[in-house]
């Protein structure tokens, strides 16, 4: 009787092992983590990097945690997370790991700067010559956000402000395409990131106030309106400095996590209805690919249209900021 149920509870124990769960899944595809996964039980362990008033600072492989079933020097990982093993907390815990994302956006970086170099330099070596090769797509592209984005919406300054906004369209954009490609190194959810894009619209809120002239203070502070609306009026415009990067920060994580939800909902349909019935699992599996492949082809355009976005936004935050009193 005791032999059988244990027998019964390993079995058990196996199927939930073994049982497909689609929501942890996908919070572990969109998430950030210390090691960037292959295929299978393949990885590419990441350092782990924690610094502690305490005990100093600490480096070492990720993969000492064996995939988070293990604790190494007095650490561990908790849903992610890097915290004390005894304590299961964070107190007094500095992770600088090179986490998925972090790499992910050293990657794009690295890449960004490549291109970017290749094109100057095509440029002073064939001078007033038409453009070739990949600069027929890159050039059109930049003068797009030159001539329709930055100069309509910041005017006469526009010039001084597009290395800025070069730089946010282009690493926003990158990166929304880098996170389409199901293989290393893509993947990475990086501007589905909201530490990511929270640093981004601090980047474009510390440049608005820094840019500002005081017509833009004035607007806020002393409105044109009657004296008795100053108190209703006013509090308005002070939040509205708040939310114009808050509502840029939100936006873009939000669009492009749905987008990898979506995606990777469809197709866990497949592992979903197969766990009824293999049958019915081969059955779903042409409708869940095309979903699948619909809604990449659809995440292109959003990955172009959220870095579009973002790039208007900022140019027209700035040219509200720099703009001359008429």
């Amino acid at each position: 009787m005791a032999a059988n149920h244990a027998e019964a509870e390993g079995e058990v124990e196996h199927e939930s092992e073994t049982k497909f769960e689609p929501g942890k899944m996908i919070l572990e595809h969109i998430g950030d983590s210390h090691d960037w996964h292959l295929w299978g039980h393949t990885s590419i362990s990441l350092p782990v990097i924690a610094y502690s008033p305490e005990q100093g600072l600490k480096i070492f492989s990720s993969s000492r945690f064996e995939h988070g079933h293990a604790a190494y020097d007095g650490l561990m990982l908790h849903e992610g997370h890097l915290v004390w093993e005894d304590e299961g907390c964070t107190d007094g815990l500095y992770d600088l790991s090179i986490t998925k994302n972090v790499l992910a956006m050293l990657v794009a970086s690295v890449f960004l700067l490549i291109m970017m170099l290749r094109t100057a330099s095509s440029y002073r070596k064939n001078k007033g010559m038409a453009p070739k090769g990949f600069l027929n797509v890159l050039e059109p592209l930049i003068l797009f956000l030159r001539d329709d984005v930055a100069k309509p919406s910041i005017g006469k300054k526009a010039d001084r402000y597009m290395p800025l906004i070069l730089t946010v369209f282009f690493f926003i954009f990158i990166n929304n395409l880098f996170g389409l490609v199901p293989i290393f190194p893509g993947g990475a959810n990086v501007t589905g990131n909201i530490a990511v894009t929270m640093v981004l619209a601090l980047v474009v809120f510390i440049t608005v106030t820094l840019a500002s002239n005081k017509y833009y203070w004035k607007h806020i502070f002393v409105p044109d309106v009657p004296v008795w609306m100053y108190p209703i009026i006013i509090p308005i415009e002070i939040l509205g400095v708040i939310l114009k990067p808050f509502v840029l920060m939100l936006r873009l994580f939000a669009n492009i996590t749905a987008g990898h939800i979506i995606i990777l909902g469809f197709f866990s349909l497949i592992f979903i209805f197969g766990a009824m019935s293999p049958a019915l699992g081969y059955a779903v599996s042409p409708l869940s690919v095309a979903f699948t492949l619909f809604m990449s082809l659809l995440e292109l355009l959003v990955a172009f249209l959220q870095a579009f976005v973002f790039t208007l936004l900022t140019s027209i935050y700035i040219g509200m900021a720099v703009e001359e009193h008429h």
